[in-house]
């Protein structure tokens, strides 16, 4: 089962993630944001992980901690459950619509990491949830997943609407980019021999 538990506590946040790539999208997800908590599931949901999230943070300061060290520990926990990556597909697109909003993200579980964004806001938040740091949680996830990702907003009014296809896409290029392909089993996908 590729599967991981990853805790870290800091003075600034305590977190527990288990997260099971084999999973059916069940999922249990506190992080004291409620909009992060939306987001979270439907990467649960729509990317068929078994996904527990609990975070505390020192949400009397600023959410930005807790949304940083939560992208960095998911990240985490994806590595690890993902070893040395052998069999997987590694490469994942989706597009999802969201209304009147349309995004895309390709994920690339290279080893580089990597975060390209191409996203317009309209308002400063969505819920207590700073428009601002979606780009950071991608980048935070980026960095300890070690994954290249580009996310793009092709267009969209609302923004709970926009971010929301993001997470979505996140997740269904995620399922695929995890995939065991059968012609490949005990080989890393990459010329080098290692990613």
């Amino acid at each position: 089962m590729r599967q991981a538990t990853v805790n870290r506590k800091t003075s600034e946040t305590t977190i527990e993630i288990a997260l099971n790539i084999e999973g059916s999208g069940k999922h249990k997800i506190s992080t004291g944001i409620g909009f992060l908590d939306h987001m979270l599931t439907h990467i649960a949901v729509h990317g068929l992980f078994d996904l527990d999230i609990n975070t505390k943070g020192d949400l009397d300061v600023d959410v930005h901690h807790t949304i940083e060290d939560t992208a960095l520990v998911l990240g985490q926990a994806f590595d690890q459950a993902l070893g040395e990556r052998k069999g997987i597909m590694r490469m994942g697109t989706a597009f999802v619509p969201m209304d009147e909003a349309l995004a895309n993200v390709v994920i690339d579980l290279s080893g580089r990491p990597y975060t390209v964004m191409q996203a317009q806001w309209h308002t400063s938040t969505i819920g207590a949830l700073p428009t601002s740091l979606i780009k950071h949680f991608f980048e935070s996830l980026s960095v300890s997943m070690r994954a290249n990702i580009h996310a793009r907003v092709l267009y969209g009014i609302d923004d709970h609407h926009q971010v929301e296809a993001l997470f979505k896409a996140l997740a269904l290029a995620l399922d695929t980019a995890t995939q065991l392909d059968d012609r490949r089993m005990n080989i890393v996908p990459s010329t080098k021999g290692s990613l």
